[in-house]
């Protein structure tokens, strides 16, 4: 496998017409990591794995790979393969001759592209499947021979765009641990598309969330999680209660937030005193009896869904609607019953803006 490379976009801008996609974005992937290009359908991320490949030059800064600019190189002068939403496998070439067809086009011999295809198949679990048309398998082993074709030229950076949209839920939670475990076996660099955040969470040593052409938050899948920068990523990664609480700084990095009852010790994130937004998530909400001394707040259950290994509960609240999930084996508790809500500890953070 070629050595891993380093992906990195300097004030990139990419303008179709009078449209703006993507707007001076810059960030870092460091070789040998999995990053995840997460946000909502037109947000810009496609886009930008697009320009990594070469199949869209910007229209400003520079797209570096391995630590040289390649913003005008065509895309087999990138070291760079390419897996697609579609797979776009030949339907009437087998197996063997998708994954080797690369090496053949490029001037390989066929014996030496056959001996590399089989190798590159054995990887991702396929020997034995090389006599057999893309017809006569599953959607997860048409998935993996894409990966397999891709992987046969031995890139530098492997990009994946939204490579599981097109299978059940079962067979994708399956397919992101394999991608997942690949990557890391073999130590090749991955941008990876995806709108789905339990797969961007799942798989990711870094995640870069999109929103209107531009970078929201970028960080690792616990970093966004536990500490949204904004509404909008808080709202994105996972559910988050958006509710008013008021800061009292104590130094230079952190406040004390008063949230109903509760004092909670958070970053502040440089809000100034007074009143601020927070983001609360759901699991971060202990469900107490009424008058429990613990409770942050008073509230009343107005929608209890029961969902096998949880519970998920809408409450009325002085700080508005909250929605919060609780543990099923915990006490159940039924529409208009009156609650304490009382906090964990974990998962509230204080939103910049």
């Amino acid at each position: 496998m070629t050595r891993a490379a380093e992906i990195r976009f300097e004030h990139v801008t990419k303008r179709f017409g009078a449209a703006t996609a993507v707007r001076d974005v810059s960030f870092a992937i460091p070789a040998g990591q999995l990053c995840t290009l997460l946000g909502p359908s037109g947000c810009g991320k496609t886009t930008i794995l697009r320009m990594i490949a070469g199949l869209d030059y910007p229209s400003e800064g520079r797209v570096m790979i391995g630590g040289r600019d390649v913003s005008s190189l065509p895309p087999a002068e990138r070291d760079v393969s390419m897996v697609f939403q579609s797979y776009a496998l030949f339907p009437h070439m087998t197996v063997l001759e998708n994954v080797g067809y690369g090496l053949v086009v490029s001037g390989r011999g066929k014996a030496a592209a056959g001996e590399a295809a089989r190798a590159a198949l054995a990887s991702v679990g396929l020997a034995g499947f090389e006599a057999r048309l893309p017809s006569e398998l599953s959607g997860g082993q048409q998935q993996r021979v894409a990966v397999a074709r891709a992987l046969v030229l031995e890139p530098s950076v492997l990009l994946f765009d939204e490579p599981l949209s097109n299978l059940d839920a079962r067979l994708r939670r399956h397919m992101r641990e394999e991608i997942r475990e690949l990557q890391q076996r073999l130590g090749v660099t991955v941008a990876y598309v995806t709108h789905d955040q339990s797969e961007a969470l799942a798989i990711s040593d870094r995640i870069i969330v999109m929103n209107t052409g531009v970078i929201a938050q970028e960080g690792t899948p616990a970093e966004l999680y536990d500490a949204p920068l904004n509404a909008f990523v808080a709202g994105f990664i996972g559910d988050a209660n958006r509710l008013k609480g008021d800061l009292r700084r104590l130094d230079a990095r952190q406040g004390e937030v008063r949230l109903g009852r509760a004092r909670l010790t958070l970053p502040h994130r440089g809000r100034p005193d007074g009143p601020v937004e927070v983001a609360l998530r759901p699991e971060a909400i202990r469900l107490l009896a009424a008058g429990d001394a613990a409770a942050a707040v008073e509230g009343r259950v107005t929608k209890a869904a029961y969902l096998g290994g949880v519970m998920e509960y809408t409450l009325e609240t002085p700080l508005g609607p909250v929605f919060a999930i609780a543990p099923s084996s915990e006490t159940r508790r039924a529409p208009g019953e009156a609650v304490g809500l009382g906090l964990t500890g974990h998962g509230v953070a204080v939103l910049a803006g």
